[in-house]
């Protein structure tokens, strides 16, 4: 199990998505992914992305200046 930091403050939305979707593709299941964002929409985007990739995120830092997803690859993605 590894666990790889996605930095990806100052993009707006729908970069943080999609970076986000792009970097899930490259996990094994059971990796994490630790994803920084600073879009204010990413607490809807990311978490709506994760549930269609069947993974499982969490937000482990919400403040005014970033937010912080903690996100568990658990199978695969499916093609899209």
């Amino acid at each position: 199990m590894t666990t790889t930091t996605l930095d990806l403050t100052g993009l707006k939305c729908p970069l943080p998505a999609l970076r986000t979707r792009k970097a899930l593709k490259t996990l094994q299941s059971g990796d994490l992914l630790e994803v920084c964002c600073t879009d204010p929409l990413s607490v809807i985007d990311i978490p709506n992305l994760v549930i269609e990739t069947g993974d499982r995120v969490e937000i482990r830092q919400r403040d005014a200046k970033r937010i912080v997803f903690l996100i568990e690859k658990v199978g695969s993605i499916a093609a899209t």
